[in-house]
């Protein structure tokens, strides 16, 4: 599935597998906020987008009903890794955990959520 939105933040989808994900984006300078650190949606839009393409990897549509994210560390340049991974299962509401990190490992944002799965 084409998301034009994916794409006009630069996300960059790595690896995809029913109930896991892992996606990237190189921060450049429309990332930014006002005071020069990646915006807090950059983040937000990139584990949503990992926790989506997870979901969705089982071939029905699943749509987000809950979410929230952590900030931990700001960052400023380089690539910044989500990495979304199943945590409950049932047949309609399935848990995903979505750690994000800069390119030296180290926890930049984590994000949960809930997705609902239409039949």
């Amino acid at each position: 599935m084409k998301d034009s939105f994916s794409e006009l933040c630069g996300l960059e989808l790595i690896e995809n597998r029913p109930g896991y994900a892992k996606a990237r984006v190189r921060i450049n300078d429309n990332h930014l906020n006002s005071v020069g650190v990646v915006h807090g949606g950059v983040l937000f839009t990139l584990a949503d987008f990992c926790f989506g393409k997870a979901a969705n990897a089982y071939g029905k549509v699943a749509l987000t009903i809950n979410c929230s994210i952590s900030f931990f560390v700001k960052c400023t340049t380089g690539t910044l890794t989500a990495e979304a991974e199943e945590m409950n299962k049932s047949n309609r509401l399935n848990s995903y955990s979505v750690n994000i990190r800069n390119e030296a490992g180290v926890l930049v944002a984590h994000f949960t959520g809930t997705a609902y799965s239409f039949e």
